[in-house]
């Protein structure tokens, strides 16, 4: 994982960084869905941490650099904005009401290996009734995010995984989405590195990033 400073210095060019898609009097709608909360903590770190709150503290993050750094040029919404428990229904269902541009999914990763490091983004798996244009557009989003992670803040990259979760299978059709692993808690780095104030808005830069890019509009 980079340095802090290599974080800042990327931070800082994208101040000046153009968004390609925006729309005339029409911002994107981008629907983050922070995993867990209330009595599902998910992943508990071996440091301690929840995934609850580390993936809600992401999702707020992309919120406030959507407006301070970007100007509210994304119109997101999330699926929770507190630590209350969502079912998976009711998060897909958002997703259906709103018809975003975009869905992504916010997880922590965890495993039995306490070596396991690393991102992994997952896809809808195909099936006959998938659109086969939105799986495309999912799949290049998750090309993407794992390529920022990779470049910008030095991740292991684990690469893209097809899936069945409920929150992709219930909304392929409706928009491009992808369900986001970040780091292991299991493993003692990547769980201490997640924890930081900077490693936060890191992660939720790369989603921005992720989201503005060419290849998805």
């Amino acid at each position: 994982m980079k340095p802090y400073w290599i974080i800042c210095l990327w931070t800082g060019i994208t101040l000046v960084y153009t968004p390609l898609y925006a729309q005339e009097n029409k911002r994107p709608i981008i629907v983050l869905d922070p995993g867990h909360g209330g009595v599902d903590s998910g992943a508990i770190g071996v440091n301690g941490i929840m995934e609850k709150d580390i993936v809600l503290e992401v999702a707020m993050e992309a919120i406030r650099l959507n407006r301070e750094l970007f100007g509210n040029r994304l119109d997101i919404y999330l699926t929770r904005y507190r630590d209350t428990l969502i079912s998976l229904n009711d998060r897909t269902r958002l997703v259906k009401v709103l018809k975003p541009d975009v869905f992504i999914s916010i997880h922590c990763n965890q495993a039995e290996r306490k070596a396991a490091q690393g991102i992994e983004v997952y896809v809808q798996q195909p099936k006959s009734n998938t659109n086969s244009y939105l799986r495309s557009r999912s799949k290049t989003l998750a090309e993407v995010i794992l390529s920022e992670f990779d470049q910008a803040l030095g991740f292991k990259i684990r690469g893209m995984k097809y899936s069945n979760f409920q929150v992709l299978r219930e909304t392929q059709n409706i928009c491009p989405g992808v369900l986001l692993e970040l780091g292991f808690l299991s493993n003692w780095e990547e769980a201490e590195h997640s924890w930081r104030k900077e490693s936060v808005r890191g992660y939720g830069m790369v989603i921005l990033q992720g989201i503005m890019a060419k290849e998805n509009y």
